[in-house]
């Protein structure tokens, strides 16, 4: 009587070749979906790095204004990207290491000549006022609805009462409601 549970010895088990690259093609399909998303959140995560650097630059320059012997911001200088680059010089935000921020951030992604983020003060009179900016990866960014959108160049279309060039650099932000794309994070005091 022959046993129902015994198999055929010549029987061979396994997966065929193409059910082998079937599976390798959806684990292919599955990996780069993931990796799309993956760099998605690193940009954002990025950018809300940015924000913070922004913001713990923006408190320096608070502290260093009503530290002793302020009343104004601290000068910057003409050529942001040069000093930025050769010695680590944060474009006239230097002065505000140690006392008042344990170091100057840096962008996050950036290499070269985008290590740096925009400071300009007004090029004359009292430095009552500043342009702080950061450059975002999310150029659709809902973030660029809750910045100043200021320009350097033409200050008083931001900052009443300032009619001065600023130093230290010519960036502008988009005004609120326009069709181009918001090239700066930016604020003001």
């Amino acid at each position: 009587m022959s046993n129902i549970f015994n198999k055929p010895r010549n029987l061979k088990v396994g997966f065929t070749l193409i059910e082998l690259l079937v599976v390798i093609a959806i684990i292919g399909v599955l990996a780069s979906i993931v990796l799309a998303s993956l760099n998605t959140a690193r940009r954002k995560s990025r950018d809300a790095r940015r924000i913070s650097d922004i913001k713990q630059i923006q408190l320096g320059l608070e502290l260093y204004f009503d530290g002793p012997g302020g009343s104004q911001y601290p000068v910057a200088t003409d050529n942001i990207l040069a000093n930025c680059v050769a010695g680590g010089l944060a474009f006239g935000l230097e002065v505000l290491v140690p006392t008042y921020m344990p170091q100057i951030p840096r962008d996050p992604n950036a290499t070269g000549l985008a290590l740096c983020y925009s400071y300009a003060t007004p090029s004359t009179g009292t430095r009552s006022t500043y342009h702080l900016g950061a450059v975002l990866e999310e150029t659709g960014s809902s973030l660029y609805n809750q910045d100043k959108d200021c320009t350097s160049i033409t200050p008083a279309t931001c900052v009443a009462g300032i009619t001065a060039t600023y130093t230290g650099g010519g960036f502008s932000g988009v005004p609120a409601g326009s069709p181009l794309v918001d090239p700066v994070y930016d604020v003001i005091p």
